[in-house]
């Protein structure tokens, strides 16, 4: 059976990338492994085995097109409001608040936040399919 190890996306300043998902997710460096041409800095924390592989690529100077390919990546939280006024009030780029309904019933509460790069990534409730 395959397991999801990691998701890479492409950064332009891996300082305030890692700052970023350092604030909003308490993702620490696991691994930082320099190349010729571009380096690969492994974030994790202790809530999973899944990482996510920030590639800086030298020479890069312009934003990434994330063209229309790219959707989000999700992570799960204990108390979505503690959360969302933590995100605002350090003043991270966050969108509305809100709450989805499936068959008359609670779905999902969520909002998206936007890393330096333009990256979204939805804050999901922790409960039902999203643990």
């Amino acid at each position: 059976m395959a397991k999801l190890v990691h998701s890479m996306i492409r950064v332009l300043d891996e300082a305030r990338s890692v700052d970023f998902y350092e604030k909003a997710f308490g993702l620490k460096i696991a691994e930082r492994v320099p190349f010729d041409g571009f380096t690969l800095i492994y974030m994790a924390n202790r809530e999973t085995g899944f990482e996510l592989e920030l590639t800086v690529n030298a020479g890069q100077e312009e934003a990434y097109d994330l063209g229309n390919g790219y959707g989000h990546i999700a992570v799960s939280v204990e108390d979505i409001d503690l959360e969302y006024r933590r995100f605002v009030d350090l003043g991270l780029p966050v969108g509305k608040l809100v709450g989805m309904q499936y068959n008359g019933k609670p779905f999902a509460r969520f909002f998206f936040v936007t890393d330096p790069d333009g990256y979204k990534i939805e804050v999901l409730q922790r409960g039902g399919r999203f643990q």
